[in-house]
């Protein structure tokens, strides 16, 4: 239970990190659960911590450093699916981290592409009723380009179901709303933006979506 609960803790000191795009944070929590992780559980703590650094990292435009704290997450959610491969919280922060290498590199969407697409869909297959997990599969979407298999219009789907299973899901209406402004529904788009402002106050990133989404 110790363990248990230090792990919640760390995830959710991550969240608040990466909501207040709280780079030098993230590194420092991500490095210290990377240096002591061993079993799946610490393992998958550390890669999801790692996905949050590459996540802010994307936000503010250093391609390099999320394509750094990526990979490095995907080492760490490997070795977690590799020893439970019928979790899909495991496969789906692995298929996360796959994607968020594509936006930081293009040229590599053929090697991460595939990881993306396969590790979400386990995700969702062994997961089919979690919110995050669609959530995932759409943000997957939307970065992967649709000559890949990917593409807004996918994304859109994904993130609405993901809404549908959790309307309180933040995450997943910031994203809804990014992937309906790139079909250029900014309406809409603004909307969703909203509903995960007043679900999540505090992401930064979504105060910075809203501010450059038209109302109509």
């Amino acid at each position: 239970m110790k363990v248990l609960f230090l792990l919640l803790a760390l995830a959710a000191d991550g969240r608040k990190a990466r909501d207040a795009q709280d780079r030098a944070a993230l590194e420092k929590m991500a490095a210290e659960a990377e240096g002591k992780a061993s079993d799946a559980a610490s393992l998958y703590d550390a890669a999801l911590l790692r996905f949050y650094q590459s996540e802010v990292s994307l936000e503010v435009k250093d391609k390099n450093a999320a394509r750094s704290a990526a990979e490095a997450g995907i080492k760490l959610a490997e070795k977690a699916v590799a020893m439970q491969p019928n979790n899909g919280e495991y496969h789906r922060i692995l298929g996360t981290l796959c994607g968020q290498v594509i936006p930081a590199n293009v040229i590599l969407a053929m090697r991460y592409g595939k990881c993306a697409l396969d590790e979400v869909n386990k995700a969702v297959e062994l997961n089919p009723k979690s919110s995050d997990a669609y959530m995932s599969r759409g943000v997957g979407n939307y970065y992967l380009p649709a000559q890949f298999g990917g593409g807004p219009e996918l994304a859109v789907k994904d993130l609405q179901k993901a809404i549908e299973i959790d309307p309180k899901n933040a995450d997943a209406q910031l994203w809804l709303g990014v992937a309906l402004r790139k079909l250029n529904r900014s309406a809409e788009a603004n909307e969703a933006i909203a509903r995960s402002l007043k679900l999540n106050p505090n992401r930064m990133w979504a105060k910075q979506q809203l501010e450059k989404t038209p109302t109509k």
